[in-house]
């Protein structure tokens, strides 16, 4: 079975713990925008992210708080720091890669946290039996354009997911794809 299905493209961002937040903060955190995930939402604060070999600024953090920190980035911020953290799904940051995260308060020192976000559908658990998966089932996606690919990625089922393809920015430069444009979803 074939579905369209929206992409949704993630750029650099941090999730925190309420403990880490209060670290870094002295203010309470502010609602930007709701995102397509219920429930998630962009938030007005931003941190710096520094390692020995350079610093990358303005990341925001993405609400609400997590049970653990994460810092999701991309190849080429990766570059960048001099960092190679792993490909994972999120809220895997065992043995993930150190980083350090800076507010206006203070620092926190990650000794693991920093991923590469691996690509993945979110579909809502009302919605699972309709497309006939489960969580962590891989699924096949069609890219039709000038840079025509097919790519897998793992299916997250939770209820607050919204039927959406999740790159991150380097993915979707690279197949020339903008939030929101349509690809199809093999099943």
């Amino acid at each position: 079975m074939e579905y369209n299905i929206k992409v949704g493209i993630s750029n650099n961002h941090v999730h925190l713990t309420k403990e880490t937040y209060e670290m870094l903060f002295d203010e309470p955190i502010v609602i930007e925008r709701e995102l397509n995930q219920i429930g998630e939402y962009a938030s007005k604060q931003f941190v710096t992210l520094k390692t020995p070999f350079n610093t990358l600024e303005n990341v925001r953090i993405v609400g609400p708080f997590r049970q653990y920190n994460q810092v999701e980035l991309c190849q080429s911020e990766c570059y960048r720091l001099k960092i190679n953290p792993p490909v994972r799904k999120s809220g895997d940051v065992k043995d993930s890669e150190a980083i350090t995260i800076i507010g206006p308060k203070g620092e926190v020192i990650l000794k693991e946290g920093c991923i590469i976000a691996q690509r993945h559908v979110h579909i809502n658990t009302k919605e699972q039996e309709k497309y006939g998966v489960k969580d962590g089932d891989i699924v096949k996606i069609k890219v039709d354009n000038e840079r025509s690919a097919i790519l897998y990625a793992f299916v997250k089922i939770s209820d607050n997911g919204f039927f959406e393809l999740h790159l991150d920015r380097d993915e979707a430069n690279a197949l020339l794809l903008k939030s929101n444009e349509e690809v199809k979803l093999i099943i």
